[in-house]
């Protein structure tokens, strides 16, 4: 098989991503703009292989549940461990909103795991697998103030600053808004997106690093997140303590969890050395 062929394969898998009630063959052709009639043979042996399936009333292809199961069986085996989304969980009950874990993986952030503190009145419940807005979230903008800045932009760029995405009414749309809002994490320690991401969504975020040392490699983020008449300036230090606390307790216990797991040392966060070839260590937005 030649890698256009794969190509085009993981093209047909993303574009049934989300869709309710399936897609119908010349929906899925126009999207990942491929011949009917190839697209059709990629479906057929997807559908082979269990990979994706076709209802029978309405003949429209929908993803089966064979990737889930996949990812959470990875999710499982490499990533959170009790210990570590106990942290997390106690870090929603402190702050009584919305708190996720997210995990550095090449030129990007993934969020891997949740817990939910509101108890009353909105809660913020957004989607675990939407894809990590760099600039516009408080997690994306968290580990992008620990590269360096040339990087940071380079990413961003190389994603068009998500333009494919619907965002909040103040993302940034300009390199030089970038470089000031990621010059503003890094001197105060921590992330904040205001509507940024999503209309009337606040949200603060930090980095943890691997281990406590000072020169171990950024590893994740941990943010919280709610609606802007909850989350005003003035409760941003009560989070950032909050936060700080709950970064202190994963560094204290990722190594174990990597150890428990049998993690791959080609997993997770790059250090400055991954990136410019020289041995410099990862700096890191503390809470």
């Amino acid at each position: 098989m030649t890698v256009a062929a794969v190509s085009r394969c993981l093209d047909v898998l993303e574009s049934l991503v989300g869709v309710a009630g399936g897609c119908e063959l010349g929906d899925i052709a126009d999207r990942v703009d491929t011949p009917r009639s190839a697209v059709h043979r990629i479906l057929a042996t997807l559908m082979a292989r269990g990979w994706v399936v076709q209802d029978e009333s309405t003949q429209h292809y929908s993803l089966s549940l064979k990737l889930s199961t996949l990812a959470f069986r990875d999710l499982d085996v490499r990533l959170v461990t009790d210990v570590v989304q106990a942290i997390l969980d106690e870090l929603a009950r402190r702050t009584r909103e919305y708190c996720r874990l997210g995990i550095v993986e090449g030129d990007t952030v993934a969020w891997v795991s949740r817990a939910q503190g509101a108890v009353n009145g909105l809660r913020y419940d957004a989607d675990m697998g939407q894809e990590v807005a760099l600039h516009a979230t408080a997690t994306g903008k968290a580990w992008l103030a620990t590269l360096p800045e040339e990087e940071a932009v380079r990413i961003v760029c190389a994603r068009g600053f998500f333009a494919h995405l619907r965002l909040g009414p103040h993302a940034i749309s300009t390199i030089d808004e970038l470089r000031r809002q990621l010059a503003e994490t890094r001197a105060r320690g921590y992330a904040v997106a205001i509507e940024e991401a999503a209309p009337g969504i606040v949200a603060l975020a930090a980095t943890f690093r691997s281990d406590p040392r000072p020169g171990a490699a950024v590893a994740g983020t941990l943010s919280v997140a709610g609606p802007i008449s909850r989350i005003p300036p003035e409760r941003h230090a009560e989070i950032h303590a909050a936060l700080a606390a709950a970064v202190a307790s994963v560094e204290a216990v990722w190594q174990v969890r990597v150890r428990q797991r049998g993690h791959g040392s080609g997993y997770g966060a790059r250090t400055a050395r991954d990136i410019t070839g020289h041995a410099e260590t990862t700096a890191e937005v503390r809470p």
